[in-house]
């Protein structure tokens, strides 16, 4: 029978026992690491030969050249008109609100000119090309698609180029939808590390990006940990997460299925409630032994509510507040009266869902804002993958005569002070006298 961790704040131990609870390893398998690297050097070697030798050898396609990995643009929008009117209407759906959100999010150039005319600004511009990466197989996100190619087509990226495995052909054609209606600009049939290191390095038929995107497993993690520098990435995710603060009075099943929303995902998928009524957590625990014989996803979601879920009692919402910073959660949902004054006081979470309508399964779909979110803590220090991730900024520098009479003398002292003399001389250079 599932037995969840269930802890009290007033508890001597809780404090250490609720850490050891959150210690997440992404363990680092040295014999993936070893493997990732040999394909990256192939690949940046050989090119086009060595992501066919790996395409034929884990996704079992053996074609000769790479011209038939690639999907042609029609493919897409065949897919897309061959959706069943009500997913092809949900996803446009989705799209459309995905893409509302996100151009509020569009950074703007600016200027300001200074009283003796100098002027100083920032320009903003789009990356060139990126790279999304879609897994395949079972594990097929047409949502991904949406999160990660739209923010880049509202920031005004030209090239989006996808590569998505199709083992033994099979494609996914709601993955392929999504990708016509993102305005994704290529798609190639490739995945795994090799697809990562096509994307980085460039080969003769794959262009080189200049950021990757989008999920992976262990292998895809790795590769693009090891590009990153060569090339920008969004993040390198852990598991799932989810905290759900209530005040117990949300109906108990609700909030047993919001548990379980995370749970599915992954065996490592954590999922945490904190709430001041022992009575109304012994409530979601019987909801939760309920609720779970029905679900499809049961064996991973009792894994990972047996492994890394917690019920944990807290003496009032404001400490739960405080353990809710603490953890830094991906989501959060605040299931209590009054959510707005609660969430102006989270200062870390990748999302706040709001209220007790408010689950966590809208945001991964369609309420607008991203699903790529920061996890194991990371949410401490950034943010949910937006446009700006796919924009860059330049500083704009105007010096006129007059200010460069201020800034040469305070420039070139600073110089000498450091004992760079060429630094100094070229500030002077453009002291101009009267």
């Amino acid at each position: 029978m599932l037995t969840i961790q269930r802890l009290t704040t007033r508890s001597p131990q809780f404090q250490s026992e609720l850490d050891r609870l959150l210690a997440f390893e992404s363990g680092q398998d040295a014999a993936i690491e070893r493997t990732v690297e040999d394909i990256l050097i192939h690949v940046r070697h050989d090119g086009d030969a060595a992501v066919l030798e790996y395409t034929k050898r884990f996704d079992r396609l053996d074609v000769d050249t790479m011209a038939q990995l690639e999907l042609p643009i029609a493919s897409l929008h065949t897919a897309l008109d061959k959706l069943p009117q009500i997913q092809r209407d949900a996803l446009e759906a989705a799209a459309a609100r995905v893409r509302a959100y996100h151009e509020h999010q569009v950074m703007q150039s600016w200027t300001y000119t200074e009283a003796d005319g100098t002027v100083l600004g920032q320009q903003v511009t789009a990356l060139d090309r990126v790279g999304l990466y879609v897994p395949g197989g079972k594990a097929a996100y047409p949502s991904s698609v949406l999160m990660n190619a739209i923010p880049a087509k509202v920031a005004g990226v030209d090239e989006l180029i996808m590569v998505v495995p199709t083992p033994d052909g099979v494609q996914n054609e709601l993955v392929l939808a999504a990708a016509a209606v993102a305005g994704v600009t290529r798609v190639f049939t490739i995945g795994g590390a090799q697809a990562v290191a096509a994307l980085a390095y460039g080969t003769a038929t794959i262009p080189q990006v200049d950021k990757i995107v989008g999920p992976g497993n262990a292998y895809v993690a790795a590769a693009k940990r090891r590009v990153f520098g060569t090339v920008g990435i969004d993040m390198v995710a852990g598991p799932s997460e989810i905290l759900v603060i209530c005040d117990g009075k949300t109906n108990p099943d609700w909030i047993a299925m919001d548990l379980f929303s995370q749970a599915e995902h992954d065996e490592l998928a954590q999922s945490i409630l904190l709430c001041p009524d022992a009575a109304f957590i012994d409530a979601v625990t019987a909801s939760i032994h309920k609720l779970l014989p029905e679900m499809p996803r049961r064996e991973v979601i009792e894994a990972s509510l047996g492994d890394r879920g917690i019920l944990i009692e807290v003496r009032d919402l404001d400490e739960a507040i405080a353990i809710a910073n603490h953890i830094a959660p991906e989501h959060l949902e605040l299931s209590v009266d009054q959510p707005e004054v609660w969430a102006a006081r989270i200062k870390h979470a990748g999302a706040i869902f709001m209220g007790r309508t408010t689950c966590e399964a809208l945001g991964d779909y369609c309420a607008g804002p991203n699903h790529v979110l920061p996890t194991s803590r990371t949410a401490r220090f950034s943010s949910p993958l937006g446009v700006y991730d796919f924009q860059k900024r330049t500083s704009l520098i105007q010096v006129s005569e007059q200010g460069a009479r201020t800034l040469g003398k305070i420039a070139a002292t600073l110089a000498y002070g450091e004992g760079l003399q060429a630094h100094a001389r070229s500030a002077e250079y453009r002291i101009i006298t009267d």
